[in-house]
């Protein structure tokens, strides 16, 4: 999801080869020499472009970071497979992998960039936090269609409790984000919110042949 639709200055048609190189060329430097040390004369040089060309298609730096870092994340897909626990599990990993694609540290620094000015703080929620939510808003949704969850959950309650393990260990770095780590906070939250926790387990048992999620 790029940060921004208007995100780019008015001028000529654009090139998308250009789009495209400068977008290789910043994950490039970001792998390279992380976002600090980023600018935009590297970025050019890198692409094969000029700075003024950057800026016609990019207000600022951190828009364009944030929409090379959206285009290594890719989309936000929402598992239906009919298990709760399933979904809920394989869909979280999912995002914990993509979200190590991106170099360590650089999330931090760019939160602190954007978090002061409105506009970009919420193309930084918009570009990387927004899309993985609403993915397992689905999830949840999904499951409180089927019944296997009680009617009276908070919704965003729960996506607040899910997605602070990835958000929190993501941006500070302080402890890694294993796939145990996942499975424990999506078998805890699961466990106070499910209308039949232990018919959750069962069937994921079943689901999973053999591949067991404690209860």
């Amino acid at each position: 999801m790029k940060s921004d639709p208007a995100s780019a200055r008015a001028g000529r048609p654009r090139d998308p080869h250009i789009d495209a190189s400068v977008l290789r060329a910043t994950l490039a430097v970001l792998d390279d020499i992380g976002y600090g040390r980023l600018t935009l004369e590297e970025v050019a040089r890198r692409a094969d472009t000029t700075k003024p060309a950057i800026y016609r298609r990019w207000r600022t730096r951190q828009h364009l970071v944030l929409d090379a870092l959206a285009s290594r994340l890719g989309g936000a897909e929402a598992p239906d497979t009919g298990c709760t626990l399933c979904d809920l599990n394989e869909g979280i990993n999912v995002f914990v992998a993509a979200f190590r694609r991106i170099p360590p540290g650089v999330l931090a620094p760019l939160f602190a960039d954007c978090s002061a000015v409105p506009e970009l703080r919420d193309a930084f929620m918009r570009t990387l936090f927004d899309p993985p939510r609403a993915a397992v808003a689905r999830m949840l949704d999904n499951a409180q269609a089927r019944g296997d969850l009680r009617g009276d959950i908070d919704r965003d309650l729960a996506l607040d409790m899910l997605g602070s393990l990835v958000h929190y260990r993501v941006l500070f770095g302080h402890a890694p984000i294993t796939a145990d780590d996942v499975q424990h906070a999506v078998e805890a939250l699961l466990g106070g919110i499910a209308a039949d926790y232990p018919a959750l387990v069962a069937h994921s048992q079943d689901v999973m042949s053999g591949d067991h999620l404690h209860p």
